[in-house]
C-alpha cells in the first residue's frame, strides 16, 4: 500500500526541476514608461524571488533562459548590456548562493562569451560546486537543438552507440524538467530544453516578467501539484 502511495503521489505532481522562459523584460519597461535596460534590471530581482520559493517548495533545480544562440542576432549594444548585467550580478549574488546553500551552473555554447565573462562563471560554478540545496541552471548562447548536435558528437567522439540514454548522459543538463513556465504572454518553448521538457507539464502566464511574484509563482506551482502526470502510460 505504501508503494502504491508513493506511485500516487508521484503522478500527481512531484516537482523537482522548474524551468523558466524569463520573457517581457523590454515590454515590462515600456508598458512602465521606463528604459528597456532598466526592465533587464527588474527582471534580475525577480530571479531571487523565484529562488526562494523554490527553496520554500524543495524544488533541487531551477533553469532558466536568459540568452538563447538566437539572442546573438540583437544589437551589439544590448548584447554587451545584458552581459555586463550577468557580470555584476555574478559579483553581487556569490554571498547570497553560498548563504542559502545554492549552486549555479551555466549551460549552453560557452565557447562564445567573452573570456572574463566565462572566467568568472567558471568561478561562481567553482565556489558554490558543494552546494546541494538548490542548482540554479543558468542558460547562456543556448538552444536546445545545438545542445542535442553537441550531445550527440560527444557521444560518437566517447565511441559509445547513439542511445537515448548516452545522448541523455552528454546534454549540458541530464536532468528532465517536471515544469515549464513561460512567462510574457506567448505560448511556445523557443528553443528551450525540448528533449528535457520531452513529459513536462507547461503553464503559460500572460504576466511579463519584471512582474512576476511569489504569490503568482506559489500559486503556479500549486496548480501544478493537482495535475495527474501519467508519462504516456
Amino acid at each position: 500500500m505504501g508503494n502504491l502511495e508513493q506511485d500516487n503521489q508521484k503522478k500527481l505532481g512531484e516537482l523537482k526541476h522548474l524551468a523558466v522562459v524569463m520573457d517581457g523584460n523590454r515590454r515590462w519597461a515600456r508598458k512602465n514608461g521606463i528604459l528597456e535596460k532598466i526592465g533587464y534590471l527588474h527582471g534580475a530581482k525577480t530571479i531571487q524571488k523565484i529562488i526562494e520559493v523554490c527553496i520554500d517548495e524543495g524544488i533541487t533545480n531551477l533553469t532558466l533562459f536568459a540568452f538563447s544562440t538566437e539572442n546573438w542576432q540583437r544589437p551589439q549594444e544590448e548584447i554587451t548590456y545584458l552581459f555586463n548585467l550577468l557580470e555584476k550580478y555574478l559579483d553581487t549574488s556569490l554571498e547570497s548562493f553560498l548563504s542559502n546553500d545554492v549552486k549555479f551552473r551555466a549551460i549552453g555554447d560557452l565557447s562564445r562569451l567573452d573570456r572574463n565573462l566565462l572566467t568568472k562563471i567558471r568561478s561562481f560554478e567553482e565556489q558554490t560546486k558543494l552546494c546541494n540545496k538548490l542548482c540554479v541552471n543558468v542558460a547562456i548562447s543556448y538552444g536546445a537543438k545545438d545542445e542535442i548536435i553537441r550531445a550527440v558528437n560527444r557521444t560518437l567522439e566517447k565511441g559509445l552507440p547513439i542511445t537515448e540514454q548516452n545522448i541523455q548522459n552528454n546534454l549540458d543538463l541530464n536532468v528532465d524538467v517536471d515544469l515549464l513556465l513561460r512567462v510574457g504572454n506567448a505560448q511556445r518553448i523557443s528553443n528551450f530544453l525540448l528533449w528535457q521538457c520531452a513529459y513536462a507539464e507547461i503553464f503559460f502566464s500572460d504576466t511579463l516578467f519584471p512582474g512576476l511574484t511569489k504569490r503568482e509563482c506559489k500559486k503556479i506551482i500549486k496548480n501544478f501539484k493537482k495535475r495527474e502526470r501519467t508519462f504516456g502510460k
